[in-house]
């Protein structure tokens, strides 16, 4: 095998795949990245047998061939080559792989290719395409609420699902970690119509946001109940989908919130990250006090002292007061863009969705707490 490529777009490549090679690996073949070099392209492919990364970059290729070799090692060797470098790699023996450019020489150990796992068999009943400005939205906005507790892994992801919707077909997100929930949905693209209930694993999600936020144009997805494949420019990322059950989250989602508040976004999120210095404890409960054309904000630390904050506000309801985690307030406030944010509420107890009167897409429910 002989490959001579330019350093940026190896740099690039190699960026991609190394974020899907973990660190410390138990299966030695797992901690390198595959070389397939053939008709002037170089594919490297990285895997966790969980999710696989595969970049298709230009190259000379005088002899085609194919290895795998350390996949940070190499990175790093590339990352440190000057800008503008030209890069050999070579086979000089059997196991080995040379990496030259200028006066730099290196010699690295290889794995047999024939071990190097294949997560991309299979066939993708369901296809469809998206902008990729609208899947980076539709992932900023929910991913924030994918669980972290383990036990509970069918919340470890974002539900990814067809609905019949209001306006016709939609596509929607969904996360939730049990104390609060992210909805977005867009117009259903053409073929997503038969798409199955998917759960779409967090580090997935992560790179799949990241590349739809670096590529233009559309986004191509294959589907089927076991695994999703996505085309983003020269990027095919190949993924596991999460076996199980996704909870039926529209039990969670409140129907007779009839108190309307309506605040400023930006001083809103201001005001609960101020009261909420307060506390070392970033899940400290924040209370808000909705009265007529007022909003009063407070959270008390028992060793520290206490914040308060008052706010104008368009509510004309009874006064009520409710509590909430001061970091999943905050959250939501980050995510929900526009001008205003509505807060719909009910009881004390009860949860409270978030939304704009702008972007009817994007729905949040807050878990309230007891203040």
């Amino acid at each position: 095998m002989e490959i001579i490529i330019e350093r940026a777009a190896l740099v690039k490549a190699l960026g991609t795949a190394q974020k899907i090679v973990e660190r410390r690996n138990t299966i030695p073949i797992l901690s390198n990245v595959a070389l397939y070099a053939d008709a002037g392209t170089l594919r490297i492919v990285a895997t966790d047998l969980d999710l696989e990364a595969s970049i298709t970059v230009p190259a000379e290729t005088p002899t085609p061939g194919q290895t795998t070799v350390p996949a940070h090692t190499f990175a790093d060797i590339v990352r440190k080559l000057p800008d503008g470098a030209q890069i050999k790699l070579a086979e000089p023996t059997l196991g080995t792989i040379q990496i030259t450019s200028g006066r730099s020489r290196f010699k690295l150990q290889t794995l047999p290719i024939e071990d190097y796992p294949d997560l991309a068999a299979g066939e993708m009943p369901t296809s469809f395409a998206l902008p990729a400005k609208t899947l980076a939205e539709m992932l900023e906005k929910t991913s924030f609420a994918i669980s972290t507790e383990e036990t509970r892994y069918y919340l470890n992801g974002i539900y990814l699902h067809a609905i019949a919707g209001q306006d016709g077909p939609a596509l929607r997100t969904v996360a939730t970690d049990g104390h609060r929930l992210a909805r977005f949905e867009v117009q259903a693209p053409a073929g997503s119509e038969g798409l199955p209930g998917i759960i779409v694993p967090r580090k997935t999600v992560g790179e799949l946001a990241r590349l739809a936020k670096e590529v233009d144009g559309d986004i191509t997805f294959e589907v089927s109940n076991a695994k999703i494949r996505v085309q983003a420019g020269n990027t095919r990322l190949t993924s596991k989908l999460i076996d199980g059950t996704f909870p039926d989250y529209s039990r969670v989602i409140p129907t007779g919130n009839d108190k309307i508040a309506t605040l400023d976004l930006a001083g809103f999120a201001l005001a609960v990250d101020l009261v909420a210095s307060i506390s070392s404890e970033r899940g400290r409960a924040v209370k808000l006090s909705f009265g007529e054309g007022r909003l009063d904000l407070a959270v008390t630390n028992p060793d520290a002292g206490d914040a308060r904050q008052d706010l104008d506000v368009e509510y004309a309801s009874a006064p009520i007061e409710i509590g909430f985690n001061s970091r999943y307030l905050n959250d939501a406030l980050s995510t929900i863009t526009g001008d205003t944010v509505q807060v719909a509420l009910s009881e004390p107890g009860s949860p409270a969705l978030f939304r704009t009167r702008e972007a009817a897409q994007l729905l949040i429910v807050l878990m309230p707490m007891r203040v």
